[in-house]
Formats: structure tokens, sequence, C-alpha cells
């Protein structure tokens, strides 16, 4: 794209209701934050949807006896130094009805307003991305409206090398996205499924209201079709209007606390406390101490934590949790951290610092769509 083609569908875009900078209504984009993992394998077993490694990429799955592994690989076109990467490692040729597997993309209601969805002025939205894979392949990228029940599709194609797909989805006047933090989108990549969604008429860029489960992956090929298969993405931009433009790129700090809105994660490296809490014993085996979030996440979060975790306290306060923690008087700002189990030593009402013991111990705050 020349640069003055470049500048007109930037201009065009402000004027639908863009702008030069956060255009982008997507986080980790480029696929550089991965704060849980930078690899699993094993995925597919039973139905599930949930995030696995990428921060804000999650993937929905059921059904099938395809497995898959996803990983955060240096492995970018220019200008991109990671992308997402499945690869299947066990193929399902003989597809049952209900089977699919999908990656997913959600989106909270109060940053979608500027699409005017629901209005008489009402805008597209674009979806681009850059995707490959290890051959020839169609999948389905689908609009999900959750307020409304209404959904929109369109095909794109796949090849062994990396190229850029933009996808316009056209202007909906009927039904608003609600003004909230709750889950009011959607973006789907159907990657496999069986009759149930494949059955039907594949109807391109048309939403529809009440949409027949057959229509929603019409004409796609499957990722599970043979241990051969990969599918690379990066690059994932989600911004208003019908012209696409070049991607942003954010800092790694700024998409770091986008990303943290809906989950945090704290590990202990290197002999390092990142997790650490301070509070009190109030018992020779429990402690309560207060933890601050890096930034304000989008709900209330849970936690789950891994490892086990030590009290230093003074003068004399240690101790080894042998128990899970658990989270109280949550809010998107802080919460409160309750650890019983701890077998301190020393008396009660002594400042601990609490952090995990050994290399491998985690706390995980919760808070996605």
């Amino acid at each position: 794209m020349s640069k003055a083609a470049e500048l007109a569908n930037l201009i065009g875009n402000i004027n639908a209701g863009g702008g030069s900078s956060n255009r982008n209504i997507f986080q980790n984009g480029a696929m550089n934050v991965s704060q849980r993992s930078v690899s699993e394998t094993g995925i597919g077993s039973g139905a599930v949807d949930t995030y696995k490694t990428l921060d804000r990429v999650g993937i929905a799955h059921g059904n099938t006896d395809g497995r898959l592994t996803m990983t955060q690989t240096a492995d970018g076109p220019s200008g991109f130094a990671n992308c997402l990467k499945l690869a299947c490692t066990t193929a399902d040729t003989s597809i049952a009805a209900g089977e699919y597997l999908q990656l997913k993309f959600k989106f909270e209601g109060q940053d979608l307003q500027t699409i005017k969805k629901g209005t008489s002025d009402a805008v597209p939205l674009t979806v681009s991305f850059y995707v490959k894979g290890n051959g020839n392949a169609t999948y389905m990228c689908e609009l999900e409206d959750h307020d409304n029940s209404r959904n929109n599709q369109q095909q794109f194609a796949v090849t062994s090398s990396w190229n850029r797909v933009s996808l316009t989805f056209v202007a909906d006047t009927t039904g608003a996205f609600d003004d909230d933090n709750a889950l009011s989108l959607s973006i789907l990549f159907w990657l496999h499924a069986g009759s149930t969604y494949t059955g039907g008429t594949y109807t391109a860029n048309t939403w529809t209201g009440s949409v027949s489960a057959a229509n929603r992956a019409v004409g796609i090929s499957s990722f599970f079709s043979s241990t051969s298969n990969t599918f690379f993405l990066t690059g994932m931009q989600v911004e208003v209007g019908q012209n696409p433009t070049t991607f942003e790129h954010r800092s790694f700090g700024d998409e770091l606390r986008r990303c943290q809105r809906y989950f945090i994660r704290r590990t202990q490296t290197d002999g390092q406390y990142p997790g650490a809490i301070v509070g009190f014993t109030t018992t020779s085996n429990y402690f309560n101490g207060a933890c601050q979030f890096e930034t304000e996440m989008r709900a209330a979060p849970s936690l789950t934590s891994s490892g086990s975790f030590r009290g230093h306290g003074s003068p004399d306060s240690t101790g080894e949790a042998t128990g899970t923690l658990t989270i109280q008087n949550a809010s998107p700002h802080s919460c409160r951290i309750n650890g019983s189990g701890m077998s301190f030593s020393g008396t009660n009402g002594i400042v601990t610092l609490l952090h995990q013991s050994g290399s491998a111990g985690n706390l995980s705050f919760d808070a996605e769509l």
C-alpha cells in the first residue's frame, strides 16, 4: 500500500470514528505478552473455553479427539518478533456433528461504543491479521454479538506464507452494545467443526439474528485433518471503519498493562519475590495480608495459587504454607489474601512477608471475560 493510500485510509477511519492512535481495540495483537505460559500441550480434551498461553487469545473446543500444542513462537513476519502457533499433534478425521475448535477474542461493551452499533449511523468494523499455515486452508472469522444474539461471518484463506488478511464487516443498525464492562462481542476463528456448524449455507458479511448454528462454519477446512497442520497468527487488529490501517505497535509495557486489566500473574524467579504480600499473623497457623493490583482490573478477580508459600516476620515468625491461599474482599483495585495451615513459629500479631517458596510458585488473579 502506498503512503498516499495509507494516509487516505487513516483519514477515512478517523472520520468514521477511529483515531490515529489507540486504533486497535484488541490487546496484545503483536502476541508479545504471555503471562500464563509460552507453551501448552495436549489441548483439545473436553468442552473448554479458556486461556492457555498468550494473553487475550482464548481457545475453545469440544467433543473432538484432536489434540494440539499452543505456543508463543518467535516466527513472525517482518516487523513482528512473536506469533501464536498451533500445531496439530493428534488428528481427528472422523468428525462428529458437535465438534468444534475456535480461537476466541473477547471485548467489553464499553470499548465498542465508537462502532455506533444499533444506531442509524452505525459504522463498519475491520478485523485484520497476519496468518500462515503449513499449506492452503480455509477458515471462518465470525463476529458474535452477545448482547443482541446477532452474528456475522466471513471466510479467510491461509497459505504457507505470511499474508495479511483484512475483513471489513458491514455496519449493523440493529442492536446496540451495552455500555459496561461485560462481554458484548466475541471474534471467533473457526478452525474445525462438525456438521452441527457446517451443514448449512454460507452467507458472507451479513448480520443475522437468531443465527442458525449450521451456518456458522460452512466451508471451512479441518485443522485436525493431519498432524502436519499448523496455524500461525500475529498482528491482530480490530478497528473502527472500513479502511484497514498499518498495525498499531505499542510498547511492551503499555500492552502488559492492558492485559493486566484481565489477568495478573506474580511469579517468583531467580530468588526475587514479585508476588510478596505484606500482612500479619493472627494465630500460629493463619496469615492475613493486603494486596494492591498493578492496575485496575476489569472486575474483582478470582485467585489461584501454585507451589508453596513461606512467611518471614520480625522478630521470629516463619512458616510454610500447606494449603491453598484464599482471596477475600476483592475489588478491581485490591484484595485481602488469607493463608491457613502456615505452621508459623513465634507469637501472634507479627508483621510478616508472605512469598513463594521455590522457583515454581505463583499467584494468578483472573478477571477475564
